[in-house]
């Protein structure tokens, strides 16, 4: 008697493997979201661990709505731009862009440099607008939608300093340390170093950071606060290449910032997008 096996995947991968037509699904859409310029269909289904026949049927069945695409010369699956068309309807709907986008305008003038507005989804930081000032050839202009390393980015600094350090240190090793081979070589790699950071933050009221998110890019990030809760729900932010967004010009525009912190705190209460909060699923336990 000969068994049919569609494809052999490790016993140990199959605990943590999705199961499920949605769960796979969502899984698919996830990784080509942080991953922009693509990825092969074996690389696809090793990551998630799921069967390279059942990834095939995935893709197709996005690719036939919309959602994905298989690029003709290297044949790596992307998403398409019909998912961004769904995030910015439903934050347009929420009232986030027209809020919150001429304040990013306006702070994007004064530094002449990319801002970007931070919503707290859950546990992590989603990157959901921005403003770009910079007149000048180089500049840091990256794409909507992800989601930011907690560990080493301003905005993710200026959340975490405003949190219990138990309960900062918990979301940092739920999501890993941002290594320096893929991030910044100033990045912190250990729970000491990350607090030192953090600490500073909440000194300043403001998280600041040079070179820990990519080799040649600075950043600073002041904290978004519900009107009526306090609590913090995003993070507005300044980024931009190190060579001129210095550590003294990031201090220089602090005021600017937070200012920039407090009206998107007042906008929150005329829009239910940027009001939402984060979850409220307990981090421990």
């Amino acid at each position: 008697m000969v068994k049919q096996i569609e494809e052999e995947v490790p016993p140990e991968a199959t605990e943590t493997a999705p199961s499920g037509l949605l769960e796979r699904t969502l899984g698919v859409l996830e990784l080509l979201a942080m991953n922009a310029r693509g990825l092969p269909l074996f690389e696809i289904a090793e990551r998630l661990k799921i069967p390279r026949s059942a990834t095939h049927r995935v893709l197709a069945s996005l690719a036939e709505h919309g959602y994905v695409r298989q690029e003709r010369h290297h044949g790596t699956y992307e998403l398409t731009a019909k998912i961004a068309s769904l995030a910015f309807t439903f934050l347009a709907g929420a009232g986030v862009s027209d809020l919150a986008q001429p304040i990013l305008d306006r702070l994007a003038r004064e530094s002449a440099e990319l801002v970007r507005l931070a919503l707290i989804d859950g546990r992590d930081l989603v990157w959901v607008a921005k403003s770009q000032g910079s007149p000048f050839g180089l500049r840091y202009d990256p794409d909507m939608g992800q989601v930011g390393r907690l560990s080493c980015s301003a905005s993710g600094h200026a959340w975490l300093s405003c949190l219990p350090e138990e309960e900062a240190i918990a979301l940092v090793e739920r999501q890993g340390y941002g290594s320096r081979e893929e991030f910044g070589p100033r990045a912190p790699q250990t729970q000491a170093a990350l607090l030192k950071y953090l600490r500073q933050a909440r000194k300043r009221g403001f998280g600041l950071v040079v070179q820990t998110y990519s080799p040649w890019m600075n950043a600073t990030a002041a904290p978004i606060r519900h009107p009526q809760t306090r609590e913090v729900v995003g993070a507005v932010v300044i980024a931009g290449p190190h060579i001129r967004l210095t550590e003294d010009k990031m201090l220089s525009l602090s005021p600017q910032l937070l200012s920039a912190a407090r009206e998107l705190s007042l906008a929150m209460a005329a829009s239910p997008g940027l009001a939402r909060g984060r979850s409220q699923d307990p981090f421990f336990g």
